[in-house]
């Protein structure tokens, strides 16, 4: 069953039902990364001109945004915006809030310096990409790659464009979800390979003798990871099927109906998700896990999470919770994005850097919301 991905708007629009209009208050602001490492990010307009959109067949070639976070030199320089208003009153409207305003998501404040000048040892920086959720903005990974940029990544995030509620081109052209509507078996098998297509591109153009950013030669291109929420999750092992550059993967609380080859996936993945939906034997989504688990033959871990929920993952969570909405989670926001983040590096470190990562080992008394199931 496919029964995940759109889970976020049911939460969204079930958790806000009964709570009173949100009043004017303190503007949001994304957690600080926790690296030694200022943070810079630009935004990349890649356009794949060896294929048509998969959703919207009389477009010619397959538009992309994609955000890259970095390490940058110190200074000073305008922050990121989170959201446009458009994107935001898309997220809100598909989510059914009418709480919180679009003006109000769309003035979170973020660390990531636009533009700031990459810096590093050339070829020395791993790449991570990243993948939202189904509907959702790349920007709803934005702590995340902050964060992992903080402490010597690279950082691509991915708008696969029509399968989000609204991507902006810098033409001022929105792309709305064309991908919305019926979902059965066939439409994620397609967006599940639509999307490690998406990512194989960004990958030819970030390593590629032309890249379209200049940061591009810090990129060492024998260390390249990739990871997502809910259905980026998913994508995510679709993609290392698909693309053998990809040395290790997670998926943070996401349904995994996914064909992998026979004889398994043998490199390092990572399941984390919320212990209420993802602890064996509780239903269709944890079931999807435990079909894929005894597949992953190489190291992999099943990690999940006292007291979130599936916006936990992301800053929708974050934002939200500060401006004032209830998710039904009972781990605070900011504790789950720490979480989030430091089992994410960990596991990113260990796979990609060969430094040993004790909260891949064993249970932490730093993270005690945390059950290791394997």
């Amino acid at each position: 069953m496919r029964v995940l991905y759109g889970a976020l708007a049911v939460v969204l629009t079930l958790a806000v039902q009964s709570a009173p209009p949100v009043s004017a208050g303190p503007v949001p602001r994304l957690p600080a990364p926790t690296g030694p490492h200022p943070v810079g990010t630009t935004s990349l307009h890649l356009v794949d001109t060896s294929r048509p959109d998969p959703w919207v067949p009389s477009v010619a070639h397959r538009e992309l945004m994609v955000s890259v976070f970095y390490p940058a030199a110190r200074g000073h320089g305008p922050t990121r915006h989170f959201l446009t208003v458009a994107e935001a009153t898309a997220v809100l409207d598909e989510a059914g809030i009418t709480e919180v305003t679009a003006a109000a998501i769309a003035s979170t404040r973020t660390n990531a310096v636009v533009d700031a000048r990459p810096v590093g040892r050339p070829q020395g920086l791993p790449l991570l990409v990243l993948s939202p959720g189904f509907k959702r903005p790349r920007a709803t990974l934005t702590t995340l790659a902050e964060d992992l940029a903080s402490h010597g990544n690279v950082v691509a995030v991915i708008d696969h464009t029509y399968e989000n509620v609204a991507t902006t081109f810098p033409d001022g052209r929105v792309a709305p979800c064309a991908a919305c509507g019926s979902y059965d078996p066939a439409f994620w098998d397609k967006l599940h390979a639509g999307r490690a297509a998406d990512v194989s591109f960004v990958l030819d153009e970030l390593t590629g003798p032309r890249p379209p950013w200049r940061g591009a030669g810090l990129i060492d291109a024998s260390r390249i990871a990739m990871g997502g929420h809910s259905v980026g999750g998913a994508a995510t092992l679709v993609t290392m099927r698909e693309d053998e550059r990809i040395l290790a993967g997670f998926d943070a609380d996401g349904t995994a109906d996914v064909a992998l080859p026979e004889g398994g996936l043998d490199r390092p993945f990572l399941f984390l998700g919320r212990a209420n939906t993802y602890t064996p034997g509780i239903g269709p989504e944890s079931r999807s896990w435990e079909t894929v688990w005894p597949q992953l033959t190489g190291w992999r871990r099943w990690l999940v999470v006292e007291g979130m929920q599936h916006p936990s993952f992301t800053d929708i969570g974050l934002v939200g919770e500060e401006l004032g909405l209830d998710f039904g989670a009972d781990t605070p926001a900011r504790r789950g994005a720490a979480i989030f983040r430091a089992y994410t590096r960990a596991f990113f470190d260990l796979h990609l850097r060969g430094t040993p990562q004790p909260l891949m080992t064993a249970p932490s008394p730093r993270y005690p919301e945390v059950t290791f199931i394997g």
